[in-house]
């Protein structure tokens, strides 16, 4: 059994991502995600059944709300939301789509 000593120990290891701690970095990259919010399950079904995209965005730059909004500001463009998107909701486009 693990005392109650290492469990703090373990809780207060754990990071919390802050927007902006890097400066602004929505222009490293010339592509960006879209939200087609008719393909969003979110959207379409008005719950929030998925959120895939704000799970697993490195950044905290996606809002978990209905529809999901995306923070291009601090948005890096690494396409992540896009590839574990399971209705392909999200596609990456030049910057200049937006």
């Amino acid at each position: 059994m693990v005392d109650q000593k290492v469990h703090e120990i373990i809780l207060a290891s754990i990071q919390k991502p802050v927007v902006g701690e890097a400066g602004k970095t929505g222009s490293w990259s010339r592509f960006k995600p879209k939200i087609d919010l008719d393909k969003c399950t979110v959207v379409k079904m008005n719950k929030d059944v998925c959120h895939f995209c704000w799970l697993y965005c490195p950044e905290p730059i996606i809002s978990r709300t209905i529809p999901p909004k995306i923070n291009y500001e601090y948005c890096k463009g690494c396409g992540i939301c896009a590839e574990v998107c399971p209705p392909k909701a999200i596609k990456m486009v030049e910057e200049s789509e937006l």
